[in-house]
């Protein structure tokens, strides 16, 4: 029979070593995957917990509450996408002043194709606002994965810090 006092520590050594794996660099999909999904819960209650605390407790109008829950869950997801989420060994192909167009844009696209989405499919399909709206919610997260991974947050090429190879010496012609 095992010592439950034994036990107990194997299983929290297993559990922070799984967790060293996730943060890793070296853990590939996966661990980004994790860190994405992590990432994103914090989102959620940042914001939920910004906008609800600027309209409920400071008494600002909810739609002045909910731009600025926006704004802030923008900011807070940006940074931990960019320093949790894609970090890798070799540094960023996109200096951060582009990441952030991109990722604007990206968070701008997912609005309008969220608010197009919701006001033209109900109707031509026949289902309630909130059905299309959780499938939405559900795809997104899966394309944004993607486009940020590849698009925004991808690693610089191994050797393009190098300058660009001499042109090759003009060949002479030979005179016949």
């Amino acid at each position: 029979m095992t010592d439950p006092r034994r036990a107990a520590p194997d299983w929290r050594g297993r559990v922070r070593e799984t967790v060293r794996t996730l943060r890793s660099p070296n853990s590939g999909v996966l661990g980004q995957g994790v860190r994405f999904l992590f990432a994103g819960g914090i989102v959620v209650v940042v914001y939920v917990t910004t906008t609800t605390v600027l309209a409920d407790v400071v008494g600002l109008p909810f739609q002045v509450a909910l731009a600025i829950g926006f704004a802030v869950a923008l900011l807070v997801q940006f940074n931990l996408y960019r320093v949790f989420v894609w970090v890798h060994h070799e540094e960023f192909a996109l200096p951060v002043r582009h990441q952030v167009g991109r990722y604007l844009v990206a968070a701008a696209v997912n609005y309008g194709l969220t608010a197009a989405a919701t006001a033209v499919l109900p109707g031509l399909l026949g289902v309630p606002t909130e059905v299309v709206y959780l499938v939405m919610v559900a795809a997104l997260p899966v394309i944004n994965f993607v486009v940020l991974r590849y698009v925004i947050f991808h690693a610089k090429a191994p050797g393009s810090d190098q300058p660009p190879a001499p042109a090759p010496a003009p060949v002479a012609k030979k005179e016949a």
